[in-house]
């Protein structure tokens, strides 16, 4: 019987924002911003508010210690071939924050010149509920499925179980949740049902290479 093995799997790591302060200090920040902004940019989003891509500055110390969140995770996911035990990169982040109520949702789109992507739920909007009719999930594509589907859309490769791989997987954000995925997977939000207000901070890391390395 032929050996199978599965290659090039994709990282997606979740983690949890421990500091309540943390979480309402990131959410009056964003509050702030978008009363000062109320048109915000128009990027993937549809509908809702989307701040500039400059929360870093005006996110306080709270914004500050978020994105070092964000930079530990991806440490601990990456490795420089070259200099193992000291790595000669950093992280320069770049983050935005995302306002939602029903009817909101994101298309699919990934971030180009970026190595790895978070995002960090203030509120998931779901005010207690757990109906999935609500929707907002996060939805990750297959970036090897699209092409070899296209003549056969009924056809599915097989995973380590022998069942179907799922060419699109759904996440259901909760407050308080982070999630860090490569920068390059594409990604979209299903729109948003739920009663309440979803808030949101994306985060891309640029990798820079440190001084005198």
């Amino acid at each position: 019987m032929a050996e199978t093995q599965h290659f090039f799997s994709t990282p997606f790591s979740v983690d949890g924002l421990a500091s309540k302060e943390g979480i309402t200090a990131l959410r009056q920040a964003i509050e702030a911003e978008h009363a000062r902004d109320s048109d915000g940019v128009q990027i993937s989003n549809i509908n809702g508010w989307h701040s500039n891509t400059n929360m870093i500055d005006w996110g306080g110390e709270a914004a500050r210690a978020l994105a070092y969140k964000a930079m530990q995770m991806a440490d601990a996911q990456t490795i420089d071939t070259k200099s193992p035990q000291d790595s000669r990169f950093d992280w320069v982040p770049e983050m935005w924050a995302n306002v939602s109520g029903k009817g909101s949702a994101n298309q699919y789109h990934f971030h180009p010149g970026s190595f790895w992507s978070a995002v960090a739920y203030i509120d998931d909007g779901y005010e207690g509920r757990d109906d999935p009719a609500l929707g907002g999930e996060l939805q990750l594509l297959d970036p090897r499925m699209p092409m070899v589907r296209m003549t056969a859309p009924d056809l599915r490769m097989v995973d380590a179980n022998r069942q179907p791989q799922q060419n699109e997987i759904a996440i259901r954000p909760r407050t308080g949740m982070i999630v860090l995925f490569p920068s390059w997977l594409q990604h979209a939000v299903r729109p948003f049902k739920g009663g309440g207000t979803r808030v949101s901070i994306a985060i891309n890391l640029v990798a820079a290479l440190k001084r005198g390395r």
